[in-house]
């Protein structure tokens, strides 16, 4: 039996349906079997392309405040700011000059890119923007791509310059090339012969680490130690390249023991692939379930290693996103159930790709002739991860799938030092707020009802991720804050026009929450 109950919002009406007959799923005090292991600090985490680093950073005369603040908005969630990891397709492009006066200079060849330079050279002042970032840990991409001599100089040149901007507690790790299981097939141009294979990488990778080590012993002699000296490896565009990532730790990538974390990158479809849409690719819990399936099995492939599995490069769809679809607040929709998936599974940790006029951005640093400046929808979907985490240095945190009957919904539950803490429920249904000019329909929300264990709670917190659609690309909050550049340079601003505060009465140990279309919400258990 299903029915109907309409609510009357502020802006638009809400139809809420429900099922008489449903059954409320029942949650366990303590992480099922199903759970994750926990999480690693700074779960939430982004990757910025080398060549717009010094954008999203500024440098010493002039740091990026903007970014500052939405990276600590993030850490007084989880304990600690998000890692970065500077890298992405312009680290293998990026050469040193060192009579650059400016930080970066770069040259777009319009039929290779147009999002990023693919002739690219970096000074000595682009590594300034390492020290705009207090507590913030960085790791730097070294270029691998290029053999010839003039790669070779370069790395020479800059492990010393990279060393000194990272000393002191600021490595998160380091990278030595960026997707190497393409450079024999890349549709930019290969930068490998046809006959480029597992063993061949391993041999550049090794002696490309060892010349890393041998110029930080002359520069940063602390940073060989082990504690201070590590690296994420190999990086591969995917598990279904020219090269095998597994076989390469057959043939013994790690023979020095410095690989820290495995890295890989996934995107679950491209900006430009036929029928790529909203509802059918981001707003859609199976398509979430197959993209990261083959790197789950990759992982348990790699698990003898006993080295954590993260996404070092991650987002919505490759080549930088599509307007419409990654730009707009269904993918940051996409981004909550996309991380929490990955957290439920056991990826350790995950870094949001991102880069100056990228579509799927978590923000736009600075103002351009194609972007301004601003907080984008991404990264509220950033927050409410964040928010369903916690302070993961305070407490082990580890995340739970609740499974849903429709692909449509998606539902977890975070465990804080093994007792349950928070549930949250996607509702990716789409509703676009205007359709070809035309006034919004009725809103239709969807009723969820969990079990609590008995006596274990009294009474149930909402947090709500919303926006006036999934097409929206602005007006999105959480729990009632704005983020925006606009309001006070992307630090949280209380709305008044939002509603907040929701308390919900637990009944027979039940606990029921409505969701409209196209908005997510995090249930904190008291």
């Amino acid at each position: 039996m299903r029915f109907l109950s309409i609510l009357i919002s502020a802006t638009h009406t809400i139809i809420v349906l429900a099922s008489g007959c449903s059954k409320p799923i029942a949650i366990s005090s303590y992480p099922p079997a199903n759970a994750s292991a926990p999480v690693l600090e700074a779960f939430v985490s982004f990757s910025i392309e080398l060549a717009f680093f010094p954008d999203f950073a500024g440098n010493l005369s002039a740091p990026n405040i903007f970014s500052n603040n939405l990276l600590n908005n993030l850490g007084n969630f989880t304990g600690t700011k998000p890692y970065i990891r500077v890298g992405g397709n312009t680290q293998d492009y990026a050469l040193y000059n060192a009579s650059l006066s400016v930080a970066t200079n770069g040259t777009y060849n319009l039929s290779r890119s147009a999002d990023y330079p693919t002739t690219l050279f970096i000074g000595p002042s682009f590594f300034e923007s390492y020290a705009t970032w207090p507590d913030t840990l960085f790791s730097h991409g070294f270029n691998l791509g290029n053999n010839q001599s003039i790669g070779q100089e370069t790395l020479l040149a800059t492990v010393p310059l990279a060393c000194k901007a990272l000393e002191n507690g600021k490595l998160y790790n380091w990278e030595l090339g960026n997707e190497p299981d393409l450079y024999s097939t890349s549709s930019q141009g290969p930068v490998r012969l046809s006959t480029w294979n597992e063993s061949l990488y391993v041999s550049e990778w090794l002696n490309g680490t060892r010349t890393i080590k041998g110029r930080l012993a002359q520069a940063c002699p602390n940073m060989t130690a082990p504690k201070n000296y590590g690296y994420l490896a190999p990086s591969f565009a995917g598990t279904n390249n020219h090269l095998n990532a597994v076989v390469t730790w057959h043939d013994n990538l790690d023979a020095d023991k410095d690989i820290r974390l495995i890295s890989s990158h996934n995107y679950i479809g491209g900006a430009t692939q036929p029928g790529v849409t909203l509802q059918g690719t981001l707003m859609n819990h199976s398509s979430t379930v197959a993209s990261i399936a083959p790197q789950l099995n990759e992982s348990r492939l790699l698990a003898n290693y006993s080295i954590p599995f993260i996404l070092g490069e991650t987002n919505s769809l490759y080549n930088e996103g599509a307007p419409g679809l990654s730009n707009a607040f269904g993918a940051a929709l996409w981004g909550v159930d996309f991380n929490l998936w990955c957290a439920s599974q056991g990826i350790r940790r995950t870094h949001m790709h991102m880069g100056t006029d990228y579509r799927y951005a978590s923000w736009q640093p600075i103002n351009t002739n194609k972007t301004t400046i601003g907080t984008k929808p991404p990264y509220y979907g950033n927050i409410a991860v964040a928010a369903m985490m916690g302070n993961i240095t305070a407490a082990n945190v580890s995340i739970s799938n609740i499974p849903q009957s429709s692909i449509y919904d998606a539902s977890y539950a975070s465990y804080v030092n093994d007792k349950l803490a928070r549930i949250a429920v996607i509702n990716m249904r789409e509703y676009n707020y205007t359709t070809n000019g035309s006034a919004p329909s009725a809103r239709p929300s969807s009723s969820y009802s969990f079990s609590l264990p008995a006596g274990y709670a009294s009474q149930v917190t909402v947090q709500r991720l919303v926006a006036n659609g999934s097409d929206a690309i602005s007006g999105i909050t959480f729990d009632g804050y704005s983020y925006n550049f606009e309001l006070n340079d992307g630090k949280p601003v209380l709305l008044e026009n939002v509603t907040r505060g929701e308390i919900l009465g637990i009944w027979g140990g039940v606990v029921t929450v409505d969701v409209p279309d196209s908005s997510a919400v995090i249930l904190n258990i008291k």
